[in-house]
């Protein structure tokens, strides 16, 4: 399968404080979050001027991208400028027949890959008869480059912390929380089967044999089970362990939940506690990641076999892939809306 171009396709994010409340206003449309809960996540991104630091580490990843690929590198995302469509039609009009889709997230469901590839479809639909062929690539969880990044961050994190207490820290992996019901709709518990899958392999990477996995930054009413615990109540939990690395696995970037909900309230909660706190990073711009996306087009561009770091269970795939396997194309092409 030939590509013509690469399309870096991601969440979007404020880059100003005029912008911090329609942004908020286009991620939650048609779910009837009230406003005051709006307002408030809107001070999470004001504390940092009105910018989400994830448009300008996606255009740091795009020139890591450009000197990986022998492609031209488009940008676009589903909840704010420069969104999917405008970039959709770019293609288009220069003559693009075919991309290559590398979404911002690792993992399998609804938000992190379904509503991806309703992005897609909705752009080519914008776009019309010319909008070029759209292949989204599969899911990365357990790519090799993956786990190294993820491994490595730890490794790093625990050096930041006093050296008699690095031996006794106890490493917590924390992925974006999703209702429990969202969580059985692909899978079923793709999502959080799949974050479970790559914490194994990182924690074995990092030389870690035991570890615990929760989850952070819900945003739904009480009486609507999501994903738990909470990484906040599991913190109050350790009370009396020296300290702590955090490493934010469900995130391939420095989104306003890492910044705020880990770097802030976390660490300051962590403080409080007296527990030493290490924050471990994503992977950002980090010239493996782009690696990483190359090795992918070519998977699909000469036929090589998915490189895969191999746990002591089945991958746990979408469903669409033999035995169990991540998705591939033609399932993750998307036709226009």
């Amino acid at each position: 399968m030939q590509f013509d171009a690469v399309l870096l396709l991601s969440f979007g994010g404020p880059e100003g404080p005029e912008q911090v409340r329609p942004f908020l206003e286009n991620v939650t449309r048609g779910r009837g979050v009230p406003p005051e809960r709006l307002d408030a996540v809107a001070e999470h991104y004001l504390h940092f001027g009105g910018v989400s630091p994830i448009n300008g580490i996606n255009r740091a990843l795009i020139e890591q991208l450009r000197a990986e690929l022998d492609l031209p590198v488009y940008f676009g995302n589903r909840n704010w400028e420069p969104y999917v469509e405008d970039a959709v039609a770019a293609m288009a009009d220069n003559g693009v027949q075919r991309a290559a889709v590398f979404t911002t997230s690792a993992w399998g469901g609804l938000s992190s890959c379904s509503q991806y590839v309703e992005d897609i479809a909705r752009a080519r639909g914008a776009v019309g008869a010319g909008a070029p062929e759209l292949v989204k690539l599969r899911q990365y969880f357990d790519h090799p480059l993956f786990v190294a990044m993820f491994a490595d961050a730890i490794a790093a994190a625990a050096e930041t912390l006093p050296a008699a207490l690095r031996g006794d820290a106890r490493l917590v992996f924390t992925a974006h929380s999703i209702p429990v019901a969202a969580d059985q709709r692909h899978g079923p518990y793709l999502y959080s089967r799949q974050v479970g899958y790559a914490a194994r392999l990182v924690a074995a990477a990092a030389g870690y044999a035991d570890y615990d996995q929760v989850w952070q930054s819900r945003s739904g009413p009480p009486q609507i089970p999501w994903l738990a615990p909470d990484v906040a109540d599991h913190l109050t939990t350790l009370a009396g362990t020296a300290a702590v690395i955090v490493c934010p696995i469900g995130f391939v970037a420095d989104h306003i939940e890492v910044v705020w909900d880990l770097d802030h309230e976390l660490r300051l909660q962590a403080e409080e506690a007296g527990i030493a706190f290490a924050r471990a990073a994503t992977p950002n711009a980090d010239r493996r990641f782009a690696r990483l996306a190359r090795e992918l087009v070519d998977e699909l561009r000469y036929g090589q076999e998915p490189a895969r770091s191999r746990g002591p269970e089945p991958v746990p795939g979408c469903g669409f892939g033999v035995n169990g396997a991540p998705c591939r194309p033609p399932h993750c092409v998307a036709e226009p809306a």
